[in-house]
């Protein structure tokens, strides 16, 4: 088996063993696809400019005529509070496929961490699992390719390296139902990834519960040094529709680390977990764990095991359920935000810091895609859905721009309540969730520069949310009165279902025909202002 490949001719993927040239696989792409489907712009690109949308606002009916659906743009993440907004994609496609999944590229937790950390580059988890929701499943085919880019690998390290090898090689019961086109490209593309592993002979990649759709995913942005270029070719082989478009909210090549800053305590994190905590009282003690759950060992935690259980003891009881070995009884692999403590204050703010460099620690500003600045111009309704607020939601929310734009716009706004708490909301009220999103917008805290300059916008809400969506019997207060004082006085109840892993949760149906209803009363005013 040869694994080589020359970097200077990297178009040549015959040098591996692994498949045909790449003139071959790509060029063209000999996808079983229409050839209007085929010549349709990419995922990253903006939507054509608004279109005008008019249908009934019967909430009982969704049905649209494909030249008059609405466009809708959706701020979300999606591996979270039941997976969040993936679990009521496929019914939005009943009401309309315009719509622009607004995605962060920070989340690095999973199969995602492994990559990251061996390989670099930005956090495509999100991206990858929103592609899945909307690939194509109408076919045979589309349902061979759809289980093998959403099929994990077993947990156990070995026996996940060995079914890899068995997938990469093409010899793989997955591979069944999978055309020759489809097979030459995703091979390629996962025999190039494989690649890119082996290059890195300092690092030692672990396959255990690894995504073969991350792999191709991760295999494709580095070969065409573009994550937008991913997305289009991850788009194509996963057949999504046309109009709908997969946004990075951060168009980057580069490892992003998503910090907060609490109320009481200053923490800088990745994602959900703890990487340093600095003493409140600003005294001599300093405790500094380069922590990322995925990754710690025993023999790196152990110089700081004794005062953690001293001055951090939910940080310690985190370590016991995560690292193997800490002490005897450890709790197994985490598996859910419920099983781990609220944080000890509430959530000031997110921002990004630097992945690279000696100062690994420094808060860096990247620019907001341009393709979700432009969507964000034109779309009938803007929505921020359910999930987790600050990993998910604030992190699309913090560029500059974003907020700019969307006070400017007298469209649609919608807020999706959670229906039960997560650690980094715990106790929060309906209220709470619409100040954190607002402050997110103007960016209130950190650096003054970057406020939004307008206090008066700054200081309004309801520029940012004027109606919001509570699932029925959720646990989540909502305060009619200060959100009155908000400025939002539309609030509206949605049937709910009760998800046995997360609890609460919207009945897809109910929310998607709410939403109907709200963007088709829109219209109609907006019509009657226009006469």
């Amino acid at each position: 088996m040869r694994w080589r490949l020359d970097s200077r001719n990297r178009g040549n993927m015959a040098d591996i063993g692994l498949g045909p040239p790449f003139s071959k696989a790509l060029l063209p792409f000999h996808f079983p696809i229409s050839p209007s489907r085929f010549h349709s712009p990419p995922r990253s690109l903006a939507m054509a400019a608004d279109h005008s949308c008019s249908y009934s606002s019967n909430p009982s009916s969704i049905s649209v005529p494909s030249t008059s659906r609405p466009s809708l743009l959706v701020f979300s993440g999606c591996k979270c509070r039941g997976t969040a907004f993936n679990g009521v994609v496929e019914e939005l496609k009943k009401l309309t496929t315009r719509v622009a999944h607004v995605l962060p590229v920070s989340d690095d937790g999973g199969s995602t961490a492994e990559i990251v950390r061996v390989l670099g580059g930005p956090a495509v988890g999100d991206i990858r699992s929103r592609c899945l929701r909307l690939s194509d499943q109408s076919t045979s085919e589309a349902l061979a390719v759809h289980k093998l880019i959403g099929h994990r690998l077993p947990l156990d390290a070995q026996a996940a390296k060995l079914e890899w090898y068995q997938i990469v090689e093409g010899e793989h019961a997955l591979w069944g139902g999978v055309s020759k086109p489809y097979r030459e490209t995703i091979r390629s593309f996962l025999a190039y990834f494989q690649n890119q592993i082996l290059r890195r002979s300092r690092e030692s990649f672990c396959f255990s519960n690894g995504s073969i759709g991350n792999f191709f995913f991760a295999g494709a942005r580095i070969f065409f040094d573009s994550l937008d270029a991913a997305i289009f070719l991850f788009s194509r082989v996963s057949d999504i529709p046309a109009e709908s478009l997969i946004l990075p909210v951060i168009s980057t090549n580069d490892r992003l680390t998503l910090g907060c800053e609490l109320m009481d305590l200053l923490y800088v994190v990745r994602m959900r977990y703890l990487i340093q905590q600095v003493d409140p009282c600003n005294q001599l003690t300093r405790i500094s764990l380069a922590f990322s759950c995925q990754l710690m060992s025993l023999e790196q935690i152990s110089p700081f095991q004794d005062d953690l259980a001293q001055t951090s003891p939910w940080i310690y009881q985190l370590l016991l359920e995560k690292v193997p070995g800490i002490a005897l009884g450890a709790s197994p692999v985490f598996c859910g935000i419920s099983s781990v403590p609220p944080l000890p204050s509430a959530i000031k703010r997110v921002f990004y810091m630097s992945s690279e460099g000696k100062n690994l620690l420094h808060e860096v500003f990247p620019a907001a895609n341009s393709a979700v600045l432009d969507q964000l111009s034109n779309v009938d309704c803007i929505v921020y859905a359910m999930g987790s607020l600050f990993t998910s939601i604030c992190p699309s929310l913090v560029l500059l721009g974003i907020g700019e734009i969307i006070s400017s716009r007298s469209c649609l706004k919608v807020l999706l309540l959670n229906g039960t708490y997560d650690r980094e909301t715990s106790g929060f009220s309906a209220s709470r969730f619409v100040s954190a999103i607002t402050d997110a917008l103007n960016r209130t805290y950190g650096d003054p520069q970057n406020r939004l300059t307008n206090l008066l916008y700054a200081s309004r809400p309801s520029q940012y949310i004027n109606t919001l969506l509570v699932p029925k019997d959720g646990q989540i207060l909502v305060d009619v009165q200060r959100l009155a004082l908000q400025g939002i006085s539309h609030v509206i109840t949605v049937d709910s279902i009760c998800d046995p892993k997360v609890g609460i949760i919207f009945d897809p149906k109910s929310l998607i025909r709410t939403l109907a209803d709200l963007i088709g009363r829109q219209t109609t005013t907006n019509v009657t202002k226009a006469q």
